[in-house]
């Protein structure tokens, strides 16, 4: 996907509500579709301060579950996708560093999607972290979608 189509993936993602009970369903939907195919991925859903749901699944490292929370911290920075994040840096030449952004706590990489509730903005992530970037981020964008049809 380029930016434009992941722009548009995410005005199609808004959602109408989002709290504790989607935060669960997501979380619950995101493990089954792991366990399914025996992916080795955290999975992370928080806002700027609460933390709804983690879970690292079998085969997942500790250095996944920093990856989620770097992921997510640079998709609340720039209010976008993590993955729109590293795309817009690669097409400019840039890495996230050249902002003066520690790669201790930011990553430019796929995997962080906001949840946006329309008539509000955003108001959380959720973030995968164990694939490669752009599987992280496509099964995050099938979980909100999934979530958004059962609304």
């Amino acid at each position: 996907m380029d930016i434009a189509e992941l722009e548009k993936q995410a005005e199609a993602l808004v959602l109408p509500r989002f709290a504790e009970a989607e935060a669960w369903w997501l979380g619950q939907w995101l493990v089954a579709r792991a366990q399914a195919g025996n992916l080795p991925i955290a999975i992370n859903i928080r806002t700027q301060d609460r933390t709804y749901f983690h879970v690292s699944m079998p085969g997942a490292s500790p250095a996944n579950d920093q990856w989620a929370r770097r992921k997510g911290n640079a998709a609340f920075l720039e209010q976008k996708a993590s993955l729109i994040v590293r795309l817009r840096l690669e097409a400019r030449g840039l890495t996230i560093e050249r902002h003066g952004i520690s790669l201790a706590d930011y990553a430019a990489s796929g995997g962080s999607v906001p949840i946006r509730v329309a008539g509000v903005g955003m108001v959380a992530t959720v973030t995968v972290s164990g694939l490669p970037d752009v599987e992280d981020h496509a099964l995050v964008a099938e979980g909100i979608a999934a979530l958004k049809a059962r609304a």
